[in-house]
């Protein structure tokens, strides 16, 4: 007999994060929806990550990757197998998110009310400022920059409805069976960083909605208000955000303000005194560029 409630399979990445991952289990072990499966995706972890999660969590479903990919690469593995399980919605998360008991219940709520809805996200508030939103969904500009809604706002109920937006953040992403089929899983090329944004636009391109529901909410520790990005982070953003441009024709004014604020970010930590601490930043970002022009993909270089 089918159950009454569409199937939700959740992707968790694990890598040596063994204390986090299983506190995002715990919170998913008291999820109201009642038709939920749990996949995690264990990179090679040396913490006894794997032998934690089976003995308090025995019902999840553990992988182990055979090589590390990237957010993205590890992320697709994980979704093919919930695909394979039979899963109506694949739920990516980040192993360092706590959910609301409710968080999918509310999701997927707002998701089946309208069969064009293809992607789904909840309202992200910082973990260590349990009411400060870290993402209400993002915004393309029309200079194709990539905005947060919401972001380092108290919540005020300003995000009361389910509302359309352009792309939901990669910590915490639901998205519908049939859009994944027809559009593809993340684009591994990436690796790490604007892959999300990218499938997002992706399939809002194919005709799919994207939308964040507030009721659902969500804690994420990785992104606190003063955070310090590595360089790698800068190598990622630049190549990748260049990536998209080009990968959906973005219009001429996005180019020349993506290249503009490159060039003049590069100059500045090359020139001026007060940024000779960001040298290794600069070195990142210059990579990013040619690595695009030379169309090297993946990991970001040693």
């Amino acid at each position: 007999m089918s159950h009454p409630y569409s199937k939700v399979i959740t992707v968790v990445l694990n890598t040596n994060r063994r204390e986090d991952t299983l506190a995002c289990f715990d919170s998913l072990a008291q999820s109201t929806y009642p038709n939920l499966q749990n996949i995690v995706l264990d990179n090679a972890s040396t913490d006894g990550s794997v032998e934690a999660i089976r003995a308090r969590h025995p019902s999840v479903q553990i992988l182990s990757l055979q090589q590390n990919l990237g957010y993205a690469g590890n992320n697709n593995v994980g979704i093919q197998a919930a695909l394979e399980a039979g899963a109506d919605w694949v739920f990516v998360l980040n192993e360092d998110t706590i959910l609301a008991p409710d968080c999918i219940s509310q999701l997927m709520a707002a998701a089946e009310s309208d069969p064009k809805i293809g992607v789904v996200g909840p309202l992200i508030y910082h973990h260590d400022e349990p009411t400060v939103i870290q993402s209400a969904g993002g915004r393309i500009t029309p200079s194709w920059d990539a905005i947060q809604l919401g972001i380092n706002q108290d919540d005020r109920g300003q995000f009361s409805q389910p509302t359309d937006v352009d792309y939901i953040s990669g910590c915490g992403i639901m998205v519908r069976r049939e859009a994944i089929q027809q559009n593809g899983m993340i684009d591994a090329r990436y690796f790490y960083y604007w892959e999300e944004t990218e499938w997002c636009i992706r399939l809002h391109r194919a005709g799919w909605r994207v939308v964040n529901v507030p009721a659902a909410k969500l804690w994420h520790k990785g992104v606190q208000r003063n955070y310090n990005p590595k360089p790698s982070v800068a190598y990622y953003a630049v190549r990748n955000r260049f990536a998209t441009l080009r990968k959906h024709q973005a219009p001429l004014q996005a180019w020349a303000k993506a290249s503009s604020e490159t060039a003049r970010t590069l100059i500045s930590y090359t020139l001026r005194p007060k940024w000779r601490a960001k040298r290794e930043f600069r070195d990142a970002m210059w990579r990013g560029v040619v690595d695009f022009v030379q169309g090297r993909w993946g990991k970001m270089p040693a």
